[in-house]
This record gives C-alpha cells, structure tokens and sequence, in this order.
C-alpha cells in the first residue's frame, strides 16, 4: 500500500551520509553492531539545529522540496506539521543540549529511525538549550503496529437490529413520542450540528489486519488512524527500542527518569480559542470543539460529548468523565430526597414537642458541662440548638438512611450496565490488557534471580516468597503506624477540646462565653482540617515509600497497592475525628460527682443538653466544604497562576506578537504536565466525597445537595484543565475505572453500618420512640405522635445533688442567679436514679430498655437494608437484555459479512483471471 507523507523505506541522514533502513525490522534490537560509524557527527550537533527553522532527517522532505510539491502554507505555520507541511507531527520529545546522556539518545534515536519513524530536529525559541524531536510515523508503521497492537478499527456500518413489538406496546410508544414532541427540546442536550461525525461509533471494528485491509473503511490514509491512536502506536514503539546493550536498558520511561530526556508528550490539535464564532464559523479543530462544547462555563447544564472526550484523550480520561457524569447524575434523587427531609425539619419545627419543650424549660437548670468555669444554665438556653438538631434529626432521617444505602447500590448496579454500554460503544468489551512489561526497579533488585514466565516462555526476574511476605508485613506495619498517628492526632484534637472548653466559658466575651461549646466545635474542626491537609503531604510521602518497598512487579500492580495505601490513609485521616464526634463523644463521661478524665486530670467533653447531633453537622458540613473549596482552588487554582507566570515571562521577553507566533510545540511544553499519577487525586477526590456523602448521611441529609453543587463545577474545572492548562496527556486505554470500584462498593457496605449506628447511637431517634410506646401518655396503645412525647425532656434528664460535686468540678457559681437561693439540684442527660434512691446515680430501667431497642434497631436495620442491596443487586443484571442481544447479532453479522467480503473479493480475482486468459481448473468457487 502507498503511504500518502513517505515512500516504503525511510532514509536517514547520519554524518551527512544517507543510510536506508527498512521500516520491518525483525527486532529493535540489532541497531548496535555498526552504530552507524564512530565518528559521525553528534545529533546534538548545533550545526543541525537552526533557530526557528525546521532541520528534518528525513529524506522525503528534501525530496519534497526538489519536486516542488505545493505544501498548503497553514500545515506549514500552525505547528502540526513536519517542514513538508505534510508529515503531521505524531510526538514530541525534549531534552537540554547540556546533558550529558547524548550517547544514550544518539543510540535511542537512531533505533527510533530504524523502526521507520520520521524525525526532526528544531531548538527552541526562547532557550536555545532546549531540542524539541518531532516524530511521525508514516502508514506502513502504523499499518504494522496497529496490527501487532490488535488495534479495533471502522470495518463496516452498523445494521440496527429491531425486537419485535406487541401491537399494545407500539401504541404506547407512538402515544409517548406524540407527547414528547408537545414537551420543548431538552436544554442539556448537545447541538449536533455542532458535533463531528464520529465515523467509528456507528460502524462495526475489528482488529486491524494489512492482509485483510480492503476489508476497512479508508477514506484517507491521512485520517484513517486518529491522533491518538497515532500517538499510542509510537508511544508503543518508544517504550520498546532499546538505548544501550543489556535486557533492561530499553524504553522512554527510563530516559525521561535519569534524565535523558525533559519530556515526552503528543501535541493538542492547535489552540482552544478562535477569533470567529463556532456558531457560524465552525471548530478550528477538535481542541478548540471540546473547549467550547465541554470545557467552557457556559455549558455547565449540558451532556458531556463522551465520545468527543474519547477520541481526544482516550478511553482511561473518557471513562473517568462518564463516572463523574454519572455520579453527578444520579446525586440529583439523592439531592432532591436529603433537601426534603431537611425541608420536613423546617416545616415541622413548629410542631416539634420535643423542642418546644426545651424551649419552654425556664425552671430547669442543667449542671455545668465543665469543670469550674462553666456556669449553670437554663435548659432553656439551648433552644436555638435543639430546634437546629431537629432540622437534621426528624422522622424523615431513618427513611433518608435506608434511601441512601439502596442509593449507593442502585448507583453502583447501574454504573455496572452504563460502563457495559460504554465499553461496547468504544469497542472494550474484547479488549484485554497486554502482558505487561516488569518494573525496571523490579528488574534491577531481583535480576540475579530468574525463573520461566508460564506465559511468554521467557526467563524473567523473580522475587522470593519469603522476601515478598517479609516486605508485605513491614509494609502493613508502616500502615499500622501511620493510622497511630491519626489516632494520636485526633487524640490532640480531643485534649483541645476539653481543655478550650473551659477558656471559652471564663471568656470576656459574652457571645463567646455563651456559646463556649459551638465555639469549642467550631474552632477544633478548623484546626483539624489544618491538621488533615499537612498530615496528607506526609501521607504521601510515606505511601510512596512502603509501596516503592513491596517491589511490586508491574506497573499496575504498583499503582493498585499505592491507591490502596492512599485511600486508607486519607480516608482514616478524614474520617477519624468524625468517628469520634459521632460514636465516642459524650458516651463515656461518667456522671456528675463521678466523671471520667484523661490521665486523671481533663474531663472528657460532654454533649450539648441538645444532643451531639449539632457537632456532628458542625463537623461534616465544615470539613466538606473547606475540602472541596480547596481541591478545587488546587486543582485549576496551581496550573492556572504556574502558566500565568510562564506566560508573564515569555510576554516580557518576547512581547506578544512574538508569543502568538510560537509553534504548537512551544506553547504545550509551556503547559503544565499532567500528575505524576495519572487520574489518581481526581479519583480520590471523588471517592472521598461519595464516602462523606454516604457514611454519616443520617446525621447530615443535606450532603447530597454540597456534593451535587461541587461535581456540577468539578467537571467543569477537570475539562477546563485537561483542555487548557495541561499538556495533552497520552491516550490510554482500560475497560472500567480500576480498583476504585471495589473501594466504592466497601464504602457502601459500611455506609449501611455506620448510619445504622449513627440513627441509633447518635441521634435521639431510638429513646423517643421507646419513650412514646413504654413511658409517654400513649403507652401502651400503639401510637407514636407529637402527642406522646409530651413530657419527654424531662424523662430524659435525671437529677444531680449539687452538694455531691466534687472539688476539682464544683462550679464558681452557687447557681444563686437562678432562683435567689443557691442551688440544690440540677439535670444532666442521662437515665439514673435520683441521689436518695437506695442505689444513687444507678441505672434505671427505662435506660435498659433504650439500650436493648438500640441494639435491635443496629441489627434489624443492617439486615435489613442488606437484603435490600442483595435483592437489587439480583435484580438488576450486569448487562442490559438489549445490548447482549446487540453484541450476539453484531457477532453474527461480522462473520456473515467477512464471508461476503472474502467471497466478493475471490470472485472479483475469478472473473480478472478469467478476462486475462489465466482461468485454472478446480477453481473455487
């Protein structure tokens, strides 16, 4: 086949001599026993390199310029484009002039030209140290290695197969189409016109194959593979083409990590802005198409163009925008239920028995809730807090728990046949990952070592089981320590909180001084998300080293134990203070005259007369929106003000006119790179977010709504940025998103747990309701209202002696203020006998009771809720009826028409043979 940019073979100017290599070399490995003369000049050479100017060492281009072809001017100015405006640029490689790994290059690339790849050299613009290498890769390369890469390619358009359809079930469709067109045109749906036609999507692909390519649909060989699938194939041939003698001396990665190269990156499609409307003027070019469609503010109420997104950064980005898309989508329920039960609260305040009675409580005092300092205070006094908890802590929470739990398995069940949707369009459902190549470091410790691979037959480096568990256990013993010091932090947390409480009760400050313990709250939630932004940078750290430790022996063995580690840590680290809030704080304080203290001197803090539910809210609506705030101010915030101060610089030097004319490859070397770790921080973000909105929904339903709010400008901010302010990543291929879906599926398992608890330990949900059936006004009749509860603040409190305080605890006051009188008696919540009773400050019954409906609610509301799950789960199939049946008629078309094919194309030779005068006997058919 004719290659449209280069003929079959691939001169390469070396010394002045021109050498003629072959583009199907056997191995990448034999460009080492001539190395092309000794004293051929150096590729660092400044005598090859022109300022501003394009030096090819490809002899098409000269041979171009001699024929005098017609170069359209555009390919020659946009810098896309080889000299010959015709070679479009499929990757780019940096390095200085001043480091000293040239032999290595040298040899790099002079292999990287004998595997056929087109080569140019230009120094920059505005450093003359830095070499931009310019490669393409003409057909015959991409033909051969997208054939060894099993690359899926259009083969023939897609017939729609139809089910049959009841009469009845016709009509109802016609009815609601009749509807649907009454109804206007939905607002977040994507103009088409506007959108490319993605040729692929709608045609049937197979494995490219150059003895069956009359089988393809080509229209143009230009265009026929895309730019990322271009970029991927020389991507594959980089990382394969060896640098120095030796197994394991072979790969770009491992130039770019000792230095050889500076970077490695495919360009962006031209720029994202144009001077003339899209509307009438159309898109410059796919970058410039995402930007206005997808990555600009103005779309934010649209669909995303997944397969826009797919073509342009591949299916590993693609599939982690259509999770977040979906994850936003079905946050809206979830949303729309947590604001009503929130709503509910507020309607219902007025009607709440339980807070009008705390704040009809004039005459009931409540002892002081730390030691000395604080005061006693009118139960009344925490009117505010009471009807705020009730805001939260309705009879819509138990409802919104189970809601939620059946929410995060309905989310995930259809992930499950949205991504099987997904990977049949994008053509990932037969698509495996290839053997993967081992860890260089991996290669490195354990290369004396050496056993058969079962798969590749091949001697490979091998690590010890003994090794392997010994550096296993060290590992997890640096997890271990590393939760320690959470623990060790929140424990600080905890001492400051019981230590501030007493401070801000003797403040000068009456609005401070009477709000000691929101302030108390307030201030330890700030200091503790302080505390979790500078224990993550340490987390890191450390997750790098322990994982770097283990010796993990393939890159993806590496990146799943370093995502784990990850998550573990982050998430204890988030969580942890909001565990203790939750299940810990206030449960075990003792009572008055008998309290429980750390290192017998603090006294362990004490919930508000309202309940702890307030300092639960206070803490997940604190932590949630300062964390999001500030990984969104990261995220667009740091690659925004770092490309401002580049393009600052450049301005200064260069003045602006100048700076518009720098080539593409200029100005994306300008950008910022992508993370270190791929889409890992975008993932964390948001499986920390789904935890937050899952684990303690009972005690915050408003989460739903602060986590829909953010992923609407999340999405935004992430297409922002991979459009604009980051180099355009390598297109990579995956069929789902990794391990993060079994960490979402633990997250939803201890979702049901927690809330569970939270509704029963946490809340005032399980005393009430024992309260209205055993000991309120309706005992004993079945009933369960407002009416019932009448009475219940003060069954809940129980009675104190003043004088039996202790001396450490005996307040300042006398509590004289109240009633002219010191005071005798005061409440505390708890469910003990009064002091005369023949065992003082015992238990009674009815806090037995509460105990024992506790622990049946815990049990009865997990089993509960998991057979729910497992129903759903059931249910609901992996992969929807329609598609199996698309996937089993697309297999059966496909064998029909390669038979087609394969016969038209025989009988086509028949019939020139015959018209030839060449006709054998036997012929079939």
């Amino acid at each position: 086949m004719e290659a449209s940019s280069s003929g079959s073979s691939i001169s390469a100017v070396v010394g002045g001599k021109a050498k003629t290599h072959q583009p199907v070399a056997k191995d990448v490995n034999i460009f080492f026993d001539e190395l092309e003369g000794v004293n051929s000049p150096s590729k660092d050479d400044d005598s090859l390199l022109h300022h501003g100017n394009l030096t090819s060492t490809s002899d098409d281009a000269s041979r171009l310029e001699v024929v005098g072809e017609e170069v359209p001017d555009k390919n020659k100015t946009n810098g896309l484009y080889f000299r010959d405006g015709k070679c479009r640029i499929d990757y780019i490689l940096v390095y200085r002039k001043s480091n000293p790994q040239t032999e290595k290059r040298e040899v790099f690339e002079r292999n990287i030209r004998a595997e056929g790849i087109q080569m140019e050299k230009e120094s920059s613009l505005t450093n003359s140290d830095i070499i931009f290498v310019k490669l393409h890769a003409p057909w015959e390369v991409l033909g051969k290695y997208a054939e060894l890469m099993n690359v899926r390619m259009p083969f023939r358009r897609k017939i729609y197969y139809l089910h049959r359809r009841y009469k009845f079930m016709n009509r109802i469709e016609k009815q609601i189409s009749r509807f649907r067109g009454w109804l206007p045109r939905k607002p977040m749906k994507l103009d088409k016109e506007t959108l490319p036609d993605l040729e692929e999507n709608d045609c049937y692909t197979a494995p490219f194959s150059q003895q069956r390519i009359h089988h393809f649909i080509i229209h143009n060989k230009d265009t026929f593979f895309n730019n990322a699938t271009r970029s991927r194939i020389v991507h594959h041939i980089l990382q394969r083409v060896k640098y120095e003698e030796g197994k394991n001396k072979i790969g770009l990665n491992r130039l770019l990590s000792n230095g050889s190269y500076e970077a490695a990156f495919p360009l962006h499609e031209g720029s994202y802005r144009s001077k003339n409307s899209i509307r009438t003027h159309g898109a410059e070019n796919h970058r410039h198409l995402l930007y206005e469609c997808w990555a600009s503010w103005g779309v934010w109420y649209k669909y995303q163009p997944l397969d826009l997104v797919r073509r342009y950064f591949g299916e590993k980005i693609g599939l982690y925008f259509a999770w977040l898309g979906w994850y936003t989508g079905m946050l809206f329920p979830a949303a729309f239920i947590g604001l009503f039960v929130f709503l509910y609260g507020v309607t219902t305040l007025n009607h709440c028995q339980v807070s009008k009675e705390v704040c009809q409580a004039t005459d009931i005092i409540m002892c002081p809730i730390c030691d000395k300092y604080c005061p006693f205070m009118r139960l009344s006094d925490s009117c505010v807090y009471a009807k705020v908890t009730h805001l939260f802590d309705n009879g819509a929470t138990v409802f919104f728990a189970v809601f939620m739990a059946v929410w995060a398995t309905v989310f995930l069940e259809f992930w499950k046949r949205r991504r099987a949707v997904i990977a049949y369009d994008w053509d990932l459902i037969d698509w495996e990952e290839e053997e993967e190549e081992i860890r260089p470091q991996f290669e490195a410790k354990y290369s004396k070592k050496e056993r058969m691979n079962p798969i590749s037959g091949k001697p490979e480096p091998y690590q010890a089981f003994a090794d392997k568990c010994s550096r296993l256990i060290v590992s997890a013993s640096g997890i271990f320590f590393m939760i320690c010091v959470v623990i060790a932090a929140v424990f600080g947390i905890v001492i400051y909180r019981v230590v501030t409480v007493s401070t801000f009760a003797a403040f000068k400050w009456a609005l401070i001084r009477n709000n000691s313990q929101v302030a108390t709250t307030g201030t330890a939630v700030c200091i503790n998300f302080c505390i979790i932004m500078l224990l993550n940078v340490l987390y890191e750290k450390v997750a790098l080293f322990l994982t770097n430790l283990e010796q993990p022996r393939t890159e993806s063995e590496w990146e799943n134990s370093f995502t784990l580690k990850m998550f573990l840590f982050q998430f204890v680290n988030l969580n942890s203070s909001t565990f203790y809030i939750a299940f810990f704080l206030g449960r075990f304080t003792g009572h008055p005259g008998a309290y429980l203290r750390l290192i017998n001197r603090w006294r362990l803090e004490e919930c508000h007369p309202s309940g702890c539910l307030i300092d639960l809210c206070m803490q997940m609506g604190i932590i949630m929106v300062l964390k999001q705030t500030w990984n969104n101010f990261m995220e667009l915030g740091y690659p925004l003000i770092q490309n401002w101060w580049t393009r600052r610089k450049l301005r200064q030097e260069y003045g602006t006119q100048r700076k518009t004319s720098f080539p593409q490859w200029e100005k994306d070397y300008n950008l910022q790179p992508m993370n270190a770790y791929g889409l890992f921080d975008e993932y964390l973000e948001m499986i920390l977010q789904f935890g937050f909105t899952t684990i303690f929904v009972a005690a915050f339903p408003l989460a739903p709504l602060l986590a829909l709010l953010n992923n609407i400008i999340e999405i935004r901010l992430d297409a922002y940025k991979f459009v604009t302010q980051w180099r355009r990543p390598l297109a990579s291929r995956a069929k789902d998103i990794g391990i993060w879906y079994g960490i979402l599926e633990g997250i939803g398992i201890l979702s049901v747990i927690t809330n569970a608890f939270v509704i029963a330990v946490t809340s005032d949900f399980i005393p009430r309701l024992v309260y209205a059936y055993k000991y309120g006004p309706c005992a004993g009749q079945g009933e369960a209202g407002q009416k019932c509860m009448v009475g219940y603040v003060n069954a809940s409190l129980s009675v104190f002696l003043v004088s039996d305080f202790e001396n450490r605890s005996e307040p300042a006051s006398n509590g004289s203020e109240f009633s002219g009188s010191p005071l005798k008696y005061c409440r505390y919540r708890d469910y003990r006998d009064p002091p005369h009773s023949p065992v003082p400050y015992g238990y009674t019954l009815q806090f037995w009771h509460v105990l024992a409906a506790r622990l049946a609610f815990i049990i009865v509301f997990e089993h509960l809720v998991f057979c729910i799950k497992h129903l759903i789960s059931y249910l609901i199939p992996d992969l929807p009826k329609d598609l199996r049946d698309r996937m089993r008629r697309e297999k059966y078309l496909i064998q029909e028409m390669m038979y087609e094919a394969e016969l038209e194309r025989l009988q086509k030779e028949r019939k020139e043979r015959k018209k030839n005068g060449k006709s054998y006997h036997n012929e079939w058919p």
